[in-house]
């Protein structure tokens, strides 16, 4: 079994009790939280080798660094393949660092765009301009307001408070 699907059976089993899930996963911030310090204290410097290697690099153990491979991939220059990845798998963790803060906050993961490392990486107008874009990708805007009486705008010709203004009710 790869070692995605094992951290996935493990991070997200339905069988655990709420408490007990909540722990695992309280313990499992606090790892990450551990590695992105040290990651964001030398952001420019890539970092690469086997899960194994890493694992034991951040001193955690093979299933943590599973999660956190997954958690980083999309903020990663070059995607690792996590999901054949194996400890042998050479993974790197060559991050884009807007992309990296701006999946935090996405994520919102306070404890991690709130890092006082990134006040090294990004002056305090980036990363509030970064932290808008982040907020306003998922934002979804109605532009146009229909009236009670304008013409319902699925095309049905009747007033819009006689067709789908009556459905939202």
């Amino acid at each position: 079994m790869a070692l995605l699907q094992e951290w996935q059976k493990i991070s997200y089993n339905q069988e655990q009790d709420r408490a007990t899930l909540q722990r695992f996963w309280q313990n499992y911030f606090l790892i990450e939280k551990g590695i992105y310090e040290k990651l964001l204290d030398n952001p420019d410097e890539e970092v690469s080798g086997t899960v194994k290697e890493l694992a034991d690099k951040y001193e955690i153990d093979i299933m943590a660094m599973t999660g956190f491979l997954d958690g980083i991939n999309d903020s990663l220059i070059t995607p690792n393949p996590i999901e054949t990845m194996e400890e042998d798998t050479v993974v790197s963790l060559a991050f884009d660092k807007e992309k990296l803060y701006e999946n935090m906050v996405d994520a919102k993961a306070d404890w991690l765009y709130e890092l006082p490392q990134w006040n090294e990486i990004f002056d305090a107008d980036k990363k509030k301009t970064l932290y808008r874009e982040a907020k306003n990708a998922h934002t979804i805007r109605n532009t146009v307001k229909v009236g009670r009486n304008d013409p319902c705008p699925c095309g049905s010709g009747r007033k819009y408070k006689q067709c789908c203004g009556k459905k939202n009710k």
